[in-house]
């Protein structure tokens, strides 16, 4: 008579399923969590992007509307109107300046209007008058200068605080921007007559 092998002792094929089934779901957690950690991530990127191509959107407005001749009340009142942001809020700030050129070389703010409740100054010059330096881009300062004679620079600064919407973007404060900003100069005639 043969002597048949001897097999080892082996688990019974339902322990074997039951064992698989707990990795499977451990597996499954894992995935989960990183999946909902990268979606999650997604969505508040994606405002922080849409929240600031809408605050560059604003401050070009902002800067054509007035450099054609709108007074910056109807200026910061259309900026509020057609935002998809709530900018009169403590989320946000407009701030419209008129840069005028003085005969002794300078740059000075001319008016100024501010509205909204986020504590922040304008990166221009603060309040209004000849005696209020304005702080203009190096790179709008080529010859002839910016403003020149006749010439009126305008300017919106537009300042907006982002909330994380999601537990992930919360955890993640730290390393997205608090706040957006952004301004545009547009370059208009002192007496809004083209």
């Amino acid at each position: 008579m043969m002597n048949s092998p001897v097999r080892p002792a082996s688990k019974s094929p339902r322990r074997q399923r039951a064992g698989d089934a707990g990795q499977a779901f451990i597996e499954f957690a894992f995935i989960m969590l990183m999946l909902s950690v990268m979606v999650f991530s997604l969505i508040d990127f994606g405002r922080l992007i849409y929240e600031h191509e809408v605050v560059v959107n604003l401050s070009r407005e902002g800067s054509n509307l007035a450099s054609r001749g709108t007074g910056l009340t109807n200026t910061v009142q259309a900026i509020e109107t057609d935002s998809a942001l709530n900018l009169s809020d403590s989320n946000g700030l407009i701030i419209v300046s008129t840069v005028d050129f003085n005969t002794n070389g300078t740059f000075f703010v001319n008016q100024q209007l501010t509205q909204g409740l986020l504590p922040e100054t304008s990166k221009i010059g603060v309040g209004s008058g000849s005696n209020v330096t304005a702080h203009v881009p190096t790179v709008l300062l080529g010859p002839p200068p910016v403003p020149s004679t006749n010439r009126t620079l305008y300017c919106t600064e537009v300042y907006h605080k982002f909330i994380p919407i999601t537990p992930v973007g919360k955890l993640l404060a730290l390393t997205l921007p608090t706040e957006e900003y952004d301004a545009a100069y547009f370059l208009g005639y002192s007496d809004n007559s083209l």
